[in-house]
C-alpha cells in the first residue's frame, strides 16, 4: 500500500481527537509512519514547541501545501 503522507508533512486535522484534547483544524507534523494508514502527528505552538503527540489515522488528517502543484507552477 502507497503512503500517501510523508514524514515531514504539514497536516491539519479534520476532526476533534477529544481524548488528545486536540480540535478540529489544529496543525501538525508528520513525524513517523506507523503502520498503512497510521502516522505519529506532532503539534507544536507559534514558538516551535511541542504541546502534543498523537497516532493517528489518514481519514482524520488532511495534508497541507504551501506550493503549487507542479502543473501551475511558474503560471501566474
Amino acid at each position: 500500500m502507497e503512503q500517501k503522507l510523508k514524514i515531514l508533512d504539514v497536516v491539519a486535522l479534520v476532526e476533534d481527537v477529544p481524548e488528545r484534547h486536540l480540535r478540529r483544524g489544529e496543525l501538525g507534523t508528520v513525524v513517523e509512519y506507523l503502520a498503512p494508514g497510521v502516522y505519529d502527528v506532532e503539534f507544536c505552538d507559534n514558538l516551535g514547541r511541542a504541546y502534543a503527540f498523537a497516532s493517528l489515522r489518514e481519514e482524520q488528517l488532511m495534508r497541507l501545501f504551501t506550493e503549487p502543484a507542479p502543473e501551475l507552477a511558474g503560471t501566474y
